[in-house]
């Protein structure tokens, strides 16, 4: 049995993530691909209590350092218990959310160090990492009116923060798929629903034509 392939999501709140992710569920299973869905931090029991605790708006001070502690924690449980299981027993996965979240949020957003992200990567999931990331793009601007327009919106400590910071995480976002033109693919979230799903549908296809050659 060959193995899955990993597909990961990353963008800004209100970048329309979580529909794309049921959306490429449907489409693989669709195609007679077996897919698992899951998310960061969470995807575990366990992730999940470090998922709210992360997020939590809560009186203690939750310092950057501590944050990415936290979630690579969570990111630690998941990758052993779930992501390679799955690619193990040739499913896809794809995981709203993976480590270049951590390199946007943590790094780009509050200012941890590039090093200190990248050892702990290393530590955490060594020779794992996505065979391709989507990566949802619009301005913070309307991707945090979107969140915050949502029930519950500004509810987490993420949602709550300031413009600036998502500008941060924005350009650190785009700064990675810079870097990695092969891996990351841009759509823009600004677009139509079905300008987005089109293609989203196509860059499949074009995976699953790389799997069928394997």
């Amino acid at each position: 049995m060959s193995r899955g392939k990993f597909i990961t999501l990353e963008g800004i709140e209100g970048a329309g993530k979580s529909t794309a992710a049921q959306f490429v569920r449907t489409w693989l299973l669709q195609h007679g691909v077996p897919a698992h869905v899951t998310r960061e931090p969470g995807g575990t029991p366990l992730a999940e209590r470090i998922r709210q605790i992360v997020l939590e708006r809560g009186t203690e001070t939750v310092s950057p350092i501590t944050e990415t502690l936290l979630m690579f924690a969570a990111r630690a449980l998941h990758v052993q218990n779930v992501i390679l299981p799955a690619l193990a027993r040739g499913e896809w996965v794809v995981c709203d959310r993976f480590t270049d979240a951590t390199r946007a949020y943590q790094g780009s957003g509050r200012g941890v160090d590039a090093r200190l992200l990248d050892a702990l990567a290393a530590a955490v999931h060594g020779g794992l990492e996505p065979d391709c990331t989507v990566l949802f793009d619009l301005p913070a601007a309307a991707g945090l009116a979107r969140a915050r327009a949502r029930p519950g919106g500004s509810g987490d400590r993420f949602e709550a923060e300031t413009l600036v910071f998502f500008e941060k995480v924005r350009a650190g976002y785009l700064a990675l798929a810079r870097a990695e033109p092969r891996r990351f693919h841009v759509l823009d979230a600004a677009a139509p629903l079905a300008e987005v799903q089109r293609a989203l549908g196509a860059l499949l296809s074009g995976l699953r034509g790389t799997e069928d050659r394997t």
